[in-house]
């Protein structure tokens, strides 16, 4: 038996009230429907039309979004031999496209995902596809093809597998010229919770495109709102679990001294600081850790208990983040008095 043995023979017009209304041409070779009935079908005024590549919808009139999403996954999916088990399994008999290996990105991804300032998916010529690098695959029609050594973890939004919010932005910035809905679309991803200011500089600089200066500009205002709601959660959280108030946003000196480094919140009582960590986009990570590793470094020698906290935690935990400041200020007690040091507002 071959590949192309009809698996269950029906007339086309059968296959128009089942389920499926879109199907590759192979799987309609392996119901039965050879490519000369598929051409006469597809024809101008026919009862079917070809939207992509080896990707048919049976039905006339204009797809709807939906259906043109659906589509270009096919066109993109590796497809799978009969009986084969997929890497995610899905409704079906194990044969037709093998969605894996294929996922909706860029501005589409966007909007599926929610993001405020996200197209429209009906105003969109082109919808984003990202599969592996070495897939021989060339864009067509409405679907446009995005490469990547390594495929991210998808999301299933609305029965469509979509790229993480972080990636399916850079590959929208990639497109992107003008400034302003490159500003717009990074500030409502994080305002809106959708993702972390940190994954989606990682993202950028990993595509390159942290030399382009309107990217430049947008990822500046970027990390300031991430920072602002870092502050804002952090606020919430002391006032909303009862921990003590502190001083906020502070510069710690040493008496004649040079700066110890600036805090988000310092307990002076007990000693107790707490740095955000918050990633500036012309920092690598090592570069980071080892300016952190070195303000804790200092701030300790002088019996000062230092507390990282990420925007991710704070969003994702708040309550067990207090609990660590919590423990931290309740074991001053425990400790030696701290040197003293002069707190300047920052």
């Amino acid at each position: 038996m071959t590949h192309d043995t009809p698996l269950s023979p029906r007339p086309p017009h059968d296959l128009v009230t089942g389920p499926e209304r879109l199907l590759t041409s192979a799987r309609l070779r392996a119901y039965g429907v050879t490519a000369a009935e598929t051409a006469e079908h597809c024809r101008p005024g026919g009862p079917w039309q070809q939207l992509l590549p080896g990707v048919v919808l049976l039905r006339p009139g204009p797809p709807t979004s939906q259906e043109r999403l659906h589509a270009v996954l096919l066109y993109a999916a590796r497809e799978r031999a009969p009986g084969a088990v997929p890497a995610q399994p899905g409704p079906g008999d194990g044969s037709g496209p093998d969605r894996s290996e294929a996922m909706i990105t860029g501005l589409a991804a966007l909007t599926l995902h929610g993001v405020a300032g996200a197209p429209p998916l009906p105003s969109l010529d082109v919808i984003d596809v990202l599969v592996p690098r070495q897939r021989r695959l060339r864009s067509a029609g409405c679907a446009r093809i995005v490469r990547t050594a390594a495929l991210p973890g998808a999301r299933t939004v609305t029965g469509v597998p979509v790229a993480p919010v972080a990636r399916a932005l850079a590959d929208a910035v990639a497109g992107l010229t003008d400034p302003g809905p490159v500003r717009r679309l990074l500030t409502e991803a994080v305002r809106g919770g959708h993702c972390e200011p940190a994954a989606v500089v990682r993202e950028l600089r990993r595509a390159r495109l942290l030399s382009r200066p309107h990217v430049v500009d947008a990822v500046e205002s970027l990390v300031a709102e991430g920072r602002a709601l870092a502050e804002e959660r952090l606020y919430r959280m002391v006032r909303e679990y009862g921990l003590p108030e502190p001083v906020w946003n502070v510069d710690l000196r040493l008496p004649g001294g040079p700066s110890l480094g600036g805090l988000d919140a310092y307990w002076p009582e007990q000693a107790v600081a707490v740095a955000l960590d918050t990633r500036a986009h012309r920092q690598d990570d090592d570069a980071l850790w080892a300016r952190y590793a070195a303000q804790r470094e200092r701030l300790e020698g002088l019996g000062i208990t230092v507390v990282h906290l990420t925007p991710r935690k704070l969003r994702d935990c708040p309550e067990h983040q207090a609990v660590v400041v919590r423990t931290a200020l309740m074991a001053a007690n425990d400790r030696e008095p701290a040197g003293y040091v002069v707190v300047l507002p920052r």
